[in-house]
């Protein structure tokens, strides 16, 4: 562990924690497409779009999911960075126990609330029953969803990223093959997309725990070692809470999108479902290499090794934009074709080019931001990781769209997400600048 965050090169630490995870995002990128590319064979604009306004709900198990992931392996790997050995595998316990928990319960309150979150959710007559269908398989296998993420994220601090790699993509795999099969020769539709990604979900869960046993000395899956001092929770917590909301706001994004788009018909709002899946292209691959980063950043600042920890961040900062110009750029070309293999439709066509190239021409901003908001989370800052997680497509967005809606209408809509970005990548600057400064005083 400490040959790999202490004494390799920055740029072999770097990808040999990031690239596993950067495979899994790639993975989990083909399977959302090719989940939207079996749903959209069916020909039916409604099925597509009840499917596309169901699109929160999965973000919102993962969010709970991250509390305890990305709240456990921030801590952790300061920790491990202090040697504190023994709290980790605490620590890492009462999360995985946790988010068993907390995902039954998730499982019993979707299920008691299932027509008004699908009415806020902007269902229709036209799209309900194919919404309703989805939504509740969806919600019958939210714990394993949410559980599948604390240990592929606990792991991944002791340095094992491939392990979680594996993990993580045996499920993906399974449900990309369970998919075409309960769609159409099962004729299950909706209910068949939902079931595949339960089951590849708890097959992936089943597997890191396994895998957690198999190879980690600190991280442990031990239920006698799930108690910890509220001290320790907070910390989870304070980071997690951030992390969630993240994805939570992603949810809100969505939904919101899907609202203001509602009235301009389900053309429009299937469009942005395949643009949205499209869109995942960059940033689940940059959302890979932020988090693959993590425990490298966590560790090196726990270990107050700040001249290392200042280079990490520059890395991570050409790699993330980097990326971006280059996929973006490519991905602005050859929209008209890339929405054209999902839907035969002319007006989904150009919809969805006009979408997607307004998207993409903002991501070397996120980029920044998903730096600045990992910073925040690896080293504690509660404060600023909360701003960033509220920010982007949360607060920030809000106000753009609910702005852009108001004065320029349909394009102000589709818009609001780019100057949003913007907007939360220069707010992540200023809040960085205050830990950039307290780095370079110290050694």
């Amino acid at each position: 562990m400490e040959e790999l965050f202490e004494r390799s090169s920055i740029p072999r630490a770097y990808f040999k924690l990031a690239l596993p995870v950067v495979l899994s995002m790639v993975a989990s990128m083909i399977y959302n497409l090719a989940d939207t590319y079996f749903v959209s064979q069916t020909q039916n604009t409604s099925l597509v779009a009840g499917v596309a306004l169901c699109t929160p709900l999965f973000s919102f198990l993962i969010a709970i999911g991250d509390i305890f992931g990305l709240g456990g392996s921030s801590l952790i790997s300061r920790l491990l960075g202090e040697k504190a050995y023994q709290v980790g595998s605490r620590v890492s316990s009462f999360c995985l126990y946790g988010a068993v928990v907390v995902g039954l319960v998730t499982t019993v309150v979707l299920l008691a609330t299932t027509r008004p979150v699908l009415n806020l959710l902007g269902a229709t007559p036209a799209t309900y029953a194919y919404a309703k269908q989805f939504y509740q398989i969806m919600a019958l296998g939210a714990m394993p969803i949410i559980v599948s993420i604390v240990p592929g994220n606990l792991i991944r601090t002791e340095g094992f990223a491939t392990q979680s790699m594996v993990g993580t993509m045996v499920g993906t795999v399974i449900t990309i093959i369970l998919d075409p099969i309960l769609i159409f020769p099962m004729g299950m539709g909706a209910a068949g997309a939902a079931l595949a990604t339960v089951i590849g979900y708890s097959l992936s869960a089943g597997l890191l725990v396994f895998l957690t046993k198999r190879y980690c000395q600190v991280i442990s899956v031990d239920v006698r070692l799930s108690r910890i001092n509220h001290d320790l929770v907070k910390q989870v917590l304070f980071i997690g809470i951030p992390g969630s909301i993240t994805n939570l706001t992603q949810a809100f994004g969505t939904a919101v999108l899907n609202r203001y788009l509602v009235s301009y018909g389900p053309t429009r709002v299937a469009a942005m479902g395949i643009v949205l899946k499209v869109y995942m292209i960059v940033m689940l691959v940059m959302v890979g290499f932020a988090f693959g980063a993590q425990p490298l950043i966590g560790y090196t600042f726990g270990a107050k090794k700040m001249k290392r920890f200042r280079k990490i961040l520059r890395f991570d900062l050409l790699v993330e934009v980097g990326y971006a110009l280059i996929l973006a750029a490519v991905l602005i070309i050859f929209a008209p074709q890339i929405i054209g293999f999902f839907l035969h439709d002319a007006a989904v066509i150009s919809a969805g080019t006009y979408m997607l190239r307004a998207f993409l021409a903002t991501t070397p901003f996120v980029g920044a931001v998903l730096v600045y908001t990992t910073v925040f989370q690896s080293t504690g800052k509660a404060g600023g990781a909360l701003i960033m997680s509220i920010a982007r497509q949360g607060v920030v967005f809000y106000v753009m769209i609910v702005v852009g809606a108001a004065f320029l209408g349909y394009h102000g809509i589709i818009w609001a997400q780019p100057a949003a970005d913007v907007l939360t990548c220069g707010l992540g600057w200023l809040l960085a600048r205050g830990i950039f400064k307290q780095t370079k005083s110290a050694r």
